[in-house]
């Protein structure tokens, strides 16, 4: 997944909570946007327990929001028409 889902699941109006889905089956909720930050290459998110977590964005297979995990885009993709 790259980091404009990401951004966009952050900035979505009401924001909605997800869990961020990695490759090795770990998730990673993220309940509030304020604690997450979004960089060039790497996602930090702060946990309720006040430890932080690196995220490359390679190892994101998908975000789950409340159970209900969207359809992956491919922003690579070219409409051939």
């Amino acid at each position: 997944m790259d980091l404009e889902g990401v951004r966009e699941a952050l900035h979505r109006e009401p924001f909605r909570p997800f869990d961020i889905c990695l490759a090795d089956g770990r998730r990673v909720p993220v309940r509030h946007p304020d604690f997450v930050a979004v960089g060039k290459r790497r996602i930090i998110v702060v946990q309720p327990d006040d430890s932080s977590m690196f995220i490359e964005p390679l190892l994101i297979v998908s975000l789950d929001f409340n159970g209900q995990r969207p359809a992956k885009r491919n922003h690579h993709k070219k409409d051939i028409t």
